[in-house]
């Protein structure tokens, strides 16, 4: 569903689904990707560091948003991504605590 952003999609609050914010969580970019907002708050999308290229970056902004872990505010030609923790919180009880308390992969 729009959210009048920019034809930017994003699940409103009520129609996150546990299966797309799992498979969206899946990957190892991605899951640095959340990590990184969740310690830092909204960022740019270029201010993550990602060792990926400029299209595999979009895409796993993309995932991310489409999914209903992100929101995307649009600023002029920029992209300003923060968690939707709130909403998270409130759909999934404990799922981003236990996400972030839980150790990365090496």
């Amino acid at each position: 569903m729009l959210n009048g952003v920019s034809d930017l999609l994003e699940p409103d609050a009520d129609a996150l689904a546990l299966t797309s914010v799992l498979q969206a969580l899946a990957d190892d970019q991605r899951l640095t990707i959340v990590r990184e907002l969740a310690a830092q708050g909204e960022a740019a999308c270029g201010a993550i560091d990602l060792d990926v290229s400029k299209a595999t970056r979009s895409h796993h902004f993309k995932v991310l948003r489409e999914s209903g872990l992100t929101h995307t505010r649009v600023e002029g030609t920029h992209r300003w991504v923060s968690l939707r923790r709130d909403d998270l919180d409130s759909r999934f009880p404990g799922l981003l605590d236990a996400l972030l308390a839980a150790q990365p992969a090496r």
